[in-house]
C-alpha cells in the first residue's frame, strides 16, 4: 500500500495546526514522523484515518484519492492507528479489550470466546507478554496496557501502522521484541509510521524520516543520509549543543529519609536518602516496584511498615493531601487520569496545588494567578492559544508539560518525577531538564523514576536500583554504565553496590 499526503491543511478557529504538510509512505517501509509536541503530527495521522477531516489537501491510496469517513472504515481499509494515550474500557477484561467491535461468531451469531481466547494469546506471546486475559485493564500496568494497545493492533492484518510513541512505557526486553515483530511484518511489505521522540530508536530502526514544525513538514530524508543533530536541528530551529545540561549539584542536607518501607507482595524492606539539591535516580524493570514505592510515600497507596522523614522529623502521608502539605510533589507515570483535570482549563490544571498562596481573607488574587500561570506557559512553551484552553486540547506532550508546571508552581520542595518525559519532544525534554537543574539549585530534592538509561545517567547524581521489589545496589552516576545499571535490574551484583 502506498499513501501520498499533499498540501494538507487544518485549523481549529484560529488556530493553525496544519499549514500544508507532504507526507508519503511507501509499501513495505518505515517511516519516522518527528517534531516537536504541537508541531501536527498527530493531527495529520487523524486526518489519514478518517477521525478529524483536512481543511485542504489531497490524500491518495495506490495513486486513487480517498477520504475516509472514520477510523473503522480506515481499519478496514488496511490502516491502523495506535494512539499514545490508550482508550481502554478499564473495568472490562483483557480479551474483552481486545476483541470490542471486533468480536469473533459462530455460525448462531454467538460470541465463539474460545478462538478470541486463542488468537489474544496468539499476540500477546508474539509481544513476549505473559497477561490473564480474564483480569480487569485498569489492574494492569501502563506499559502492559501499552502492548495490548500494540497486539489489537497486530491481529487486524493492516498494511500500514501507525505507532505513537510506541516504546514509551516499556522495558528494554519488550522494545526489542516489539521490534523483532515490525522488522518480520516489513518483510511481509506491512509499512509503519513511527512517531518517537527518541532518537536512538528512530536511527536504529526507521528507512527515512519526515520531520515537522509549527505544522509544517520541514525535510524528508534516508535515514542513513542524516544524523541526530540535523533532526534534532530541524525539529526546534536550533541546535542544542548539550542534551543533558551539565549539572554542577551542591548537595545539603538529608531531606528525604526512608526506612525499611514495605508492602506486602510489591516493595520490601526499602531504605534511601535524598538530600537537598540532588536528583536521584530509580532505575529498574517495569513492573519492579518503582512505582508502587512512590506511590506509597505520597500517600496514594498504603503501606505495611517503615518510616517516611522529613528534615530528620517522622511524617506521615495518609492521604496526598497529607504529603503536599509537607511540601512533596509527585508527577505520575498515568498523566491522563491520575495528573490531570482533562476538560478543566489549562490555567484551573496548574494552579491546584497552589490557591492557599494565592487566598486572601477567603478570596483568590485571580490577577496574581493569571500571572503566575502565565509565566509556566512561557517557561514550558506549552503551545497553547489561551491559558483558559482545555487541557483536552493540547497534544500529549504539552499535557506532560502542563502536569510538570503544576508541581513546579506548587513549590514542592521534594518533588517525584515518574517518567517525566515520557512522550515529550526534544525541545521540551531539554527545558525539562535545565528546570530540573534550576530546582535543585534552589535546594529542591528530586526523585526521578525513568526506563531511559542515557536519561538516568545524563541528568542524576545517584541512582538506586529496584529489582523485584528490593534495593538491589546504589550507584554513583559519574562511577557508572548502563551495563552496571542494567546487571542490577536484572538481578546480577555490582562491584559497587557491594562495596556500599
Amino acid at each position: 500500500m502506498k499513501i501520498e499526503m499533499t498540501g494538507i491543511t487544518k485549523a481549529f478557529g484560529q488556530n493553525k495546526v496544519l499549514k500544508g504538510v507532504n507526507f508519503d509512505i511507501l509499501p513495505g517501509e518505515i517511516h519516522a514522523l518527528m517534531g516537536e509536541n504541537g508541531a501536527g503530527k498527530s493531527t495529520l495521522m487523524n486526518i489519514l484515518t478518517g477521525i478529524i477531516a483536512q481543511d485542504e489537501g489531497l490524500i491518495k491510496v495506490d495513486d486513487q484519492i480517498v477520504n475516509y469517513p472514520n477510523a473503522m472504515v480506515a481499519e478496514q481499509a488496511g490502516i491502523s492507528f495506535i494512539h499514545q494515550e490508550m482508550n481502554n474500557y478499564g473495568e472490562m477484561t483483557v480479551l474483552e479489550n481486545m476483541f470490542i467491535n471486533r468480536e469473533i461468531t459462530n455460525r448462531f451469531g454467538i460470541n465463539d470466546t474460545q478462538t478470541m481466547r486463542k488468537q489474544a494469546q496468539l499476540y500477546l506471546e508474539k509481544l513476549g507478554v505473559a497477561i490473564k486475559l480474564d483480569q480487569p485493564i485498569n489492574t494492569l500496568s501502563v506499559g502492559n496496557q501499552q502492548l495490548i494497545e500494540i497486539a489489537k493492533s497486530l491481529m487486524t492484518d493492516a498494511q500500514i501502522i501507525i505507532m505513537d510513541e510506541p516504546t514509551a512505557a516499556l522495558s528494554e526486553k519488550e522494545i526489542q521484541n516489539l521490534f523483532k515483530i515490525v522488522k518480520e511484518l516489513q518483510k511481509g511489505n506491512v509499512s509503519f509510521v513511527y512517531i518517537s521522540h527518541r532518537m536512538e530508536e528512530i536511527m536504529m530502526l526507521c528507512d527515512r524520516v519526515t520531520v515537522m514544525r509549527d505544522g509544517i513538514s520541514v525535510s524528508t530524508n534516508n535515514i542513513k543520509e542524516i544524523n541526530i543533530n540535523k533532526i534534532v536541528k530541524d525539529m526546534v530551529g536550533r541546535e542544542l549543543t548539550d542534551f543533558y545540561p551539565k549539572r554542577t549539584p551542591k548537595f545539603g542536607d538529608v531531606f528525604l529519609e526512608v526506612r525499611n518501607f514495605s508492602s506486602t507482595g510489591l516493595f520490601n524492606n526499602i531504605n534511601f536518602k535524598v538530600h537537598a539539591g540532588e536528583i536521584m535516580a530509580f532505575s529498574g524493570l517495569m513492573g519492579a516496584g518503582r512505582t508502587e514505592i512512590m506511590r506509597s510515600i505520597f500517600g496514594i497507596d498504603s503501606f505495611d511498615s517503615g518510616q517516611i522523614y522529613l528534615h530528620n522529623k517522622h511524617i506521615i502521608n495518609k492521604t496526598p493531601a497529607d504529603a503536599i502539605s509537607n511540601g512533596i510533589g509527585f508527577i505520575t507515570e498515568n498523566r491522563k487520569d491520575e495528573g490531570l483535570i482533562l476538560e478543566d482549563s489549562i490555567s484551573n490544571n496548574i494552579d491546584l496545588p497552589s490557591l492557599d498562596g494565592f487566598t486572601k481573607r477567603g478570596i483568590l488574587d485571580t490577577k496574581i494567578i493569571d500571572i503566575f500561570v502565565d509565566k509556566l506557559i512561557k517557561r514550558l512553551h506549552i503551545k497553547a492559544m489561551s491559558s483558559q484552553d482545555t487541557v483536552s486540547s493540547l497534544s500529549g506532550g504539552n499535557q506532560q508539560k502542563v502536569v510538570v508546571a503544576k508541581w513546579i508552581g506548587a513549590g514542592s520542595k521534594v518533588l517525584i518525577l515518574d517518567e517525566p518525559t515520557r512522550g515529550v519532544d526534544v525541545g521540551a525534554k531539554h527545558d525539562i531538564y535545565e528546570l530540573m537543574n534550576e530546582l535543585t539549585d534552589r535546594g529542591v530534592a528530586i526523585i526521578m523514576i525513568s526506563s531511559d538509561l542515557p536519561e538516568v545517567i545524563g541528568m542524576s547524581d545517584t541512582i538506586t536500583v529496584i529489582y523485584e521489589g528490593q534495593v538491589s545496589g546504589t550507584l554513583t552516576t559519574k562511577e557508572t554504565t548502563q551495563e552496571e545499571i542494567m546487571t542490577l535490574a536484572t538481578g546480577g551484583a555490582s562491584n559497587e553496590s557491594i562495596k556500599k
